[in-house]
């Protein structure tokens, strides 16, 4: 049985691989993914993996570096009125799609009436439904947002990319202004971009001819690649194989603005009692989680927050619950369960992370009598029954980095379509509320601390670590670059 599983492994590997040279090629640079683009249209797309791709591909009227900073992409410069609700872009000369179409601010009106609904269909893009007032072009260069109250992140959300007015096949051939083109998707495969020679930002030109993507998650895969220079960078790593493989590799690791929960369905019995849910929070050990799931490469968390996000971390929230088994189960008798209860937790098998803590909180909450099962399943499915349809118990997931606190906090708001959790708590939504309007930072910042210690309070997740991520390079790989919101910046990459 072991021999036909590894013979079908190496099969599965030798088929992945068939096209490769395993010289270490210039031309082309060889990467992993964990999780199979959902889709490359923007507006079809819930995946991070899938947008840290597509980010290559298109531009939006703003970019971001890596310490999450803003500026001008496909807009040379913006201006913002004392109202501090009229947004000026002004354009850029001489950018082309990918198929040759000259970029103007009728790209913009088509993208945005799009994502606000302002054309009369469905909106694409939730915040840009609920701010954006109207938009105009008075010439080709110019583009102006109006929205319809102050918003103090609102220039965050115009990363989003511009699209070629009237094209719709985003979805098998996307064309976007970026420094890389679509070239294949083959399915449970590869996705390959091309160079784009015409790339507009001299400053950032791209400068490895070919890039190829490979949807691998299983790990021995991926070192096996490595090894067999199929693969020049190998990521989401366990910390312990990476090590092995220091001396002919270069080994990164560092935090990525992401929060691994495990996340509680409120609305079904028993997560929908708070009792529980700290309960279940005090019997996790967070630090045996990051020893034993991420090989001590993690950053412990308490909240639906990463530190990376600097002042508007909230630092006071580690005593709250600490570990405390023998208090957990007076919590759980309190709540009207002093035999404990069976807990499914339903987690994506592509992420060992995810799977590996699944393991570990299992014999955890074990000692507090909640029987847990293990439910592994597909991405796709994950996707569908869980993150749209809500129909979990509990979930062990990470959710990726965003470059502004209110797109961090949104997901716990009672009124947010993508609340998976079903966390309702009005205190949170008014607090959030007053925040998202606040255009003055330091009071901005102080309801985002209190933001995140309701969360901590009330526990709609059991907030555990910003994992590393642990990344294998390719001896003269230069220029690979951690961001706040997940991007494999191609153009900034390049050989020795």
């Amino acid at each position: 049985m072991k021999k036909t599983l590894f013979l079908n492994f190496l099969l599965t590997v030798s088929a992945i691989f068939a096209s490769c040279s395993l010289s270490n090629s210039k031309e082309v640079l060889r990467m992993n993914v964990s999780s199979e683009p959902d889709s490359f249209f923007p507006w079809e797309s819930a995946a991070a993996d899938t947008a840290a791709i597509y980010y290559n591909i298109f531009d939006g009227l703003l970019s971001f570096d890596k310490n999450g900073k803003l500026h001008p992409a496909l807009c040379e410069s913006y201006e913002i009125a004392d109202d501090k609700m009229t947004y000026t872009f002004h354009l850029r000369d001489g950018v082309k799609f990918h198929n040759g179409a000259s970029f103007t601010s009728e790209d913009c009106m088509y993208t945005y009436e799009n994502l606000a609904g302002l054309n009369g269909s469905s909106p694409k893009n939730e915040l840009m439904s609920r701010d954006v007032e109207s938009i105009s072009a008075p010439d080709p260069k110019t583009f102006i947002i109006k929205t319809k109250k102050p918003f103090g992140g609102f220039l965050a959300l115009n990363i989003c990319p511009i699209l070629p007015v009237g094209y719709t096949n985003h979805a098998e051939k996307p064309i976007g202004t970026g420094a890389y083109k679509f070239v294949e998707y083959q399915l449970h495969q590869k996705v390959v971009l091309e160079k784009n020679e015409n790339y507009w930002n001299k400053e950032n030109e791209p400068k490895i001819p070919r890039i190829e993507i490979y949807v691998m998650s299983d790990e021995n895969a991926i070192l096996s690649a490595l090894q067999a220079k199929q693969l020049d960078i190998g990521q989401m790593l366990s910390a312990e194989n990476a090590k092995t493989l220091e001396s002919k590799f270069q080994l990164f690791s560092a935090p990525q603005n992401m929060v691994q929960i495990l996340g509680l369905n409120n609305s079904v019995k028993p997560l929908d009692h708070p009792l529980v849910r700290q309960a279940i929070t005090m019997a996790i050990n967070k630090d045996e989680i990051i020893e034993g799931a991420m090989g001590g490469f993690g950053t412990k968390l308490y909240s639906n927050f990463s530190p990376i996000l600097g002042e508007y971390y909230n630092d006071r929230l580690s005593e709250i619950y600490k570990n405390d088994a023998a208090q957990a189960k007076s919590l759980l008798a309190a709540a009207g369960y002093p035999n404990g209860f069976v807990l499914e937790i339903t987690v994506p098998g592509n992420y060992r992370i995810h799977v590996d803590t699944c393991q570990i909180i299992a014999k955890q909450l074990e000692q507090i009598g909640i029987h847990c099962k293990i439910k592994t399943v597909e991405w796709t499915t994950w996707l569908d029954k869980v993150y749209s349809k809500f129909d979990y118990q509990a979930t062990v997931i990470a959710f990726g980095g965003k470059l502004d606190p209110s797109e961090v906090l949104r997901r716990y708001l009672s009124s947010y379509r993508r609340n998976f959790t079903r966390f309702n708590n009005p205190v949170f939504d008014e607090t959030f509320s007053k925040a998202d309007l606040e255009t003055d930072l330091s009071k901005r910042i102080k309801y985002y601390k209190y933001c995140q210690e309701l969360l901590t309070r009330n526990a709609p997740a059991v907030f555990i670590a910003d994992p590393n991520n642990t990344v294998l390079l390719r001896k003269d790989v230069r220029g690979y670059e951690v961001y706040p919101v997940l991007f494999y910046n191609f153009a900034k990459m390049y050989f020795e």
